[in-house]
């Protein structure tokens, strides 16, 4: 061979070196994607709603939707041997939701962040190599507004229903409450829950309020001194928010089935509309 000629060679063969890796490399890449790609899919909001809904259902009826999801997470619990295999159904009764808070608590979560609602980080830690969240929802910081504490998720909804109405919102109480408030039976107690102060307001705007905060995605009723040891004021909680007080979670559960959110469960005597979650209002 001559001189020139086995150089070329050479340098051929050392170029075929990087090619060779990179070829792999992006082989290697190609193939994870695909295993991404491939793990099954669980819906956060679908299976968040779920958990509030089915723990206050006379039956045993599926939350429309939530069914996939539910399953996903209920083999996962069943796997890290919190549930037993007879409550995996698809249900996200009390006791998936007990299965859950422990599941959070053994991540060493507590208070808010161990209620039993599926937070993002947790899911995402349970999912791993199992499946993939889609449709994620998440609270958001802690804000003032005024004196009262409130959620980003919240103040953004809030903020929706005043561009609604045209008008500005005063707030009787917020989110996050220390506890103890009689008035309040822990309702207040974790995220997504206000009051909004009605003074001034006739029947009808009241009405009107409370129409606008539940198209944007809170569960609202009017509440009125006959029904409780409060004032005149507009109760509200914010569909689907994860750092939500166990209170709370029934009051949503409640209103999805039809009833007023107060202790008597009696049947809801608000305004009418299609119930949305926030993120729902918002692809609407």
């Amino acid at each position: 061979m001559k001189l020139s000629s086995y150089a070329a060679a050479l340098t051929a063969a050392t170029l075929l070196v990087p090619l060779t890796g990179a070829a792999e490399a992006t082989t290697q890449t190609t193939h994870g994607k695909a295993l991404s790609k491939a793990l099954p899919s669980v819906n956060m909001e679908a299976l968040v709603k779920a958990a509030q809904i089915d723990p206050r259902r006379p039956d045993n009826k599926l939350t429309p939707g939530a069914k996939a999801s539910v399953l996903l997470v209920e083999r996962a619990l069943r796997d890290r041997h919190l549930l037993d295999k007879k409550w995996v159904d698809g249900y996200f009764g009390t006791t998936t939701v007990t299965a859950y808070a422990k599941y959070q608590k053994s991540l060493g979560y507590k208070g808010l962040q161990a209620n039993g609602l599926p937070g993002k980080t947790s899911l995402v830690k349970l999912g791993a190599g199992r499946f993939k969240v889609t449709h994620v929802i998440t609270p958001g910081a802690r804000v003032h507004l005024g004196t009262f504490v409130i959620n980003t998720r919240t103040r953004t909804m809030l903020n929706e229903a005043q561009r609604l109405l045209g008008r500005k919102l005063v707030l009787d109480q917020g989110s996050y409450n220390p506890g103890g408030d009689p008035t309040s039976a822990g309702t207040h107690d974790g995220g997504g829950v206000i009051d909004v102060n009605v003074k001034g307001m006739s029947s009808a705007t009241r009405i009107t309020v409370t129409r606008a905060l539940r198209r944007v995605g809170f569960a609202a009723w009017v509440r009125n001194p006959n029904q409780g040891n409060w004032p005149w004021h507009i109760h509200a909680a914010a569909i689907n928010d994860t750092e939500l007080s166990s209170q709370a979670q029934h009051q949503i559960g409640d209103y999805y089935l039809g009833q007023n959110g107060l202790a008597n469960r009696g049947p809801d005597d608000g305004p009418k509309v299609t119930i949305h979650t926030w993120e729902e209002y918002k692809r609407a």
